[in-house]
Parts: C-alpha cells; structure tokens; sequence
C-alpha cells in the first residue's frame, strides 16, 4: 500500500511539473537556422505609427534586400501536436467581451508589430487561448503552454507558419526570462 500511494504522489508532482521551454530558433528547420548564422546584422528600427502600434503592413512588411529565409514557411514536422511552454511577445488579433485577448501572435522579440523587418512566419505562433488574458502591455513577456501545430495562417497583419492551442498563459516573472 506505501508502495501505491508513492507512486501515486510521484506521477502526480510529474504531471504538475513545467513543460520544459522550448526556444524560439527549435522552430526553424536547420537549413533555416544556418543561414540566419550567416545573415548580416539588421536592425529592428522602423517608423512607429503614433495613433496605433501597428505598422500599416503589420508583420507582412517585405524589404526586397533580405534574404529569403526571413520570409520562410518552413517548420519542424515534429512539433506537430507537441506540448511546448513557449516565451514571447503578444500582438493582439481578438478580445472577448471582457476585453481579456483571446486570440494573438506570439513574436520572439517585442515590437515586432512595428519595427522592421517582422520575424519570419516560422517564428510567428498565433494563440488561441479561448479563457482570454488582460494584455496591458505588449512588450511585457508571456509564457505560453499548450498544445503547438504546424498550420499555415494567414490573415491581413501577418502569416505563421504554427498555432498554439493554449492551455495557460501567464506573464513571465522578473528573473524567470
């Protein structure tokens, strides 16, 4: 009987532990990876819209002077249907009525709604997290758990190359990032 009951309380502590964080360039296939190594350094400035923190082309801003990897579709078949605790940025997409987001892009960096050049769409993750969060900040971390998909979105601010299926969304902690 003290066997069962340890085992018990051990599966239980293993089931409320984290899910590891998995880091944003695990998303990108190898060949991608290498040649964002490769890349020349860019910068994150751009003209910021005073009325809006949006960019009039969102996330589907081009620069025809990139290379093509920071326009890649390209993901990594085995995230397909993985649990992942995954930590970024949001960019709202849709509220409930409790204005509480329900629906967003998680970005690696913040600004990325506005500065340029946009991650590419295999660095863009849109969550869909129906529980809904108060986003007061967009340049405040989140952690995100769930379940990942590889699925193609596109919508008029941005393509992602994944989805997220949140289960918890929480703000990151100071010291935890």
């Amino acid at each position: 009987m003290r066997y069962l009951l340890l085992s018990l309380l051990l599966s239980c502590s293993l089931a409320q532990a984290e899910i590891p964080e998995t880091d944003w360039l695990d998303l990108m296939p190898e060949a991608d990876r290498k040649a964002l190594e490769n890349m020349p350094d860019i910068t994150h400035n751009g003209a910021e819209l005073e009325s809006s923190f949006y960019s009039p082309s969102g996330l589907r801003q081009k620069d025809s002077n990139l290379p093509e990897v920071m326009y890649s579709t390209r993901t990594v078949p085995a995230f397909d249907g993985k649990e992942v605790r995954l930590g970024g940025y949001p960019v709202p997409l849709e509220t409930d009525s409790k204005g509480n987001s329900t629906l967003f892009f998680l970005v690696p960096y913040p600004g990325a709604c506005i500065h340029v050049p946009p991650p590419p769409p295999n660095q863009l993750v849109l969550v869909r997290y129906p529980q809904g969060i108060a986003l007061e900040d967009i340049y405040a971390p989140l952690w995100v758990s769930g379940t990942m998909k590889v699925e193609q979105i596109s919508n008029e601010l941005a393509d992602a190359a994944y989805a997220l299926d949140a289960k918890a969304v929480k703000a990151v902690e100071e010291g935890e990032w």
